[in-house]
């Protein structure tokens, strides 16, 4: 990178910064959300629906068979025109989707 012009630059720069945007994201999202939610007097977690999704299924109760990431080319090049997906119940949430609140479920007992 001997002879880099003002405009690559800048062009890394922004770059760099949609990255970090895109990374920071889901975290800046759930900080306004539980402020938002604490403003409101609800729960800072669940908003008072007294169930939080599942971390690993994503809240669907499913997950594919074998796992996120399971790509076959072959399998994918000579696959009909149906579609078909493994999956399996989540054993996280025993295919159910969510969890009880745990922030809930303490202020209720006491």
């Amino acid at each position: 990178m001997e002879h880099i012009t003002a405009s690559e630059v800048a062009g890394f720069g922004v770059g760099t910064l949609l990255l970090c945007a895109t990374i920071a994201a889901p975290k800046v999202d759930a900080f306004i959300s539980a402020s938002q939610r604490s403003s409101l007097g609800l729960c800072k977690r669940c908003g008072d629906l007294r169930m939080i999704a599942c971390s690993r299924c994503r809240g669907t109760g499913l997950i594919k068979a074998n796992g996120p990431f399971s790509f076959n080319l072959i399998d994918n090049l000579y696959q009909s025109e149906e579609i078909k997906v493994k999956s399996v119940g989540c054993t996280k949430c025993q295919a159910r989707g969510h969890f009880s609140c745990p922030d809930c479920s303490n202020t209720s007992t006491s």
